[in-house]
């Protein structure tokens, strides 16, 4: 029980943080597998040789840097959307070792849906925090992340019950806070929407291009303006 625990808690530990900060991630797991603090699984030991650790941090230090811009964080959420999802299910079907292919194929799925929920909480989060012209809380909000995904995954590692709870009450909290965050998220854009002048729509009622091609012997519709307005009387 205590083994299935801990790759539980490992499993999903690796895919809910990938969704937040992937390359801290990476740089935690494989420095704590270099180190020999932990014995990472044989699916995800590769997070430990030097040249991925490299790359991945030449990749925390451009996020470090990026995500505390405001409106650059959000474009940079939106193109590791591509990223941190798929790296979540590769990441949790490492985890658990060799398992056969269709139990890998299901942690995959799994550990994307994890990482998936998780990316969504950071990147509605920070669409909404955008809207303060001060860049104090994008600092804060980033810094909170990288302290928690290492923090997570260090619970998970040592803990596992007890990340276990914790990500069951995110998961809680979660689902309360993504209808929020979606209708921030749709006001925000809609603003941006009206400020650049798109999906404007046309007044009720106007035909334009109806009235410029209406012939000029051609009567009026009984319910335009012209049929109803009274004839002038003779006289």
């Amino acid at each position: 029980m205590d083994d299935l625990t801990q790759t539980l808690a490992l499993t999903l530990g690796a895919s809910w943080a990938s969704g937040i900060n992937l390359y801290a991630a990476i740089l935690v797991l494989g420095f704590l597998g270099a180190t020999g603090s932990v014995t990472l699984p044989a699916g995800l030991e590769l997070l430990s040789d030097p040249l991925v650790m490299i790359a991945a941090g030449a990749m925390y230090l451009v996020e470090f840097f990026t995500d505390k811009v405001p409106g650059v964080d959000t474009a940079w959420d939106g193109l590791h959307t591509f990223i941190r999802i798929p790296a979540g299910a590769l990441m949790a079907a490492g985890a658990v070792g060799d398992v056969g292919p269709a139990a890998e194929l299901a942690v995959a799925l799994v550990g994307g849906g994890v990482a998936a929920a998780s990316h969504a909480a950071k990147a509605g989060t920070r669409v909404l925090i955008n809207t303060s012209p001060e860049p104090f809380t994008n600092w804060a909000a980033s810094i909170t992340e990288d302290i928690g995904v290492v923090g997570g995954l260090l619970l998970a590692l040592k803990h596992p019950v007890v990340f276990l709870a914790l990500l069951a009450l995110f998961f809680i909290l979660l689902i309360w806070l993504l209808p929020k965050l979606w209708r921030g998220v749709r006001r925000v854009f809609g603003a941006v929407g009206r400020l650049f002048g798109w999906g404007r729509a046309e007044p009720a009622g106007s035909n334009p291009t109806a009235r410029e091609f209406r012939s000029k012997d051609e009567p009026p519709d009984a319910d335009s303006p012209d049929a109803r307005a009274p004839t002038a009387r003779k006289g």
